[in-house]
């Protein structure tokens, strides 16, 4: 316990820095997520074959982008946007650059689950919409979302933790983050306590999501 005291005492204000490029990282993918991902992953389910909205060709790009980055693997991924990442913001150094790649995980990761969400709503509720004569707006944001908005929301919650688990090897790219800290001060300086400790915080802040995201999305659910 000395040790640890000891390494915090050293390191406190790098691993509230670390914690706080973390927290960079992921609010600005789930930026991403939700401004670009919902709409994709809800365009890939209304144009799919039988959809409300049925478009072969949207449906197949759409789907292809999310297959193809989703199956990347992600240090590949990091690497493969590199001249991309330089062209945006200048360098492929800092948590702002490292930070770019994440969103193309981002928006692929949600765009599925939202997509896997709205397959499982009953056939019947945008057939009534139609029926009726709703537009595709009206069918989206008057039948659809909300059938879906507590699935949506635990959905946000997985994409969170996983995003997290992401964001944890950009420090190869100089991006920083809790699990840079603790493979650089904990690992490599063999302070195998404040490593430890570092990977309690992570499972920490993992169990904290997880627990907001499924008492959230249980309050939404009216059904």
């Amino acid at each position: 316990m000395n040790a640890l005291a000891d390494s915090l005492a050293r390191r406190g204000d790098d691993l509230l820095e670390a914690l706080a490029q973390t927290g960079y990282m992921l609010v600005v993918s789930l930026a991403a997520a939700i401004v670009i991902g919902l709409p994709l992953g809800m365009l890939v389910y209304l144009t799919r074959r039988g959809g409300v909205a049925q478009n072969r060709l949207v449906w197949w790009v759409g789907n292809l982008f999310i297959n193809i980055v989703r199956s990347f693997p992600f240090l590949l991924l990091v690497v493969f946007l590199v001249p991309v990442t330089r062209l945006v913001y200048g360098t492929t150094f800092g948590t702002p650059a490292a930070t770019f790649s994440l969103c193309f995980v981002a928006v692929a990761i949600y765009a599925r689950l939202v997509e896997q969400i709205l397959r499982e709503i009953p056939p019947g509720i945008p057939r009534v919409a139609v029926t009726i004569g709703a537009t595709l707006r009206q069918t989206v944001l008057r039948f659809l979302l909300p059938e879906a908005f507590p699935g949506l929301v635990y959905a946000l919650t997985s994409a969170t933790i996983s995003l997290l688990s992401y964001s944890t090897v950009l420090g190869v790219v100089g991006g920083g983050g809790i699990g840079d800290f603790a493979l650089r001060y904990g690992y490599q300086e063999y302070d195998y306590p404040l490593m430890y400790f570092t990977i309690g915080v992570i499972l920490v802040v993992v169990l904290v999501i997880q627990s907001a995201g499924h008492r959230l999305s249980l309050r939404l659910d009216h059904r």
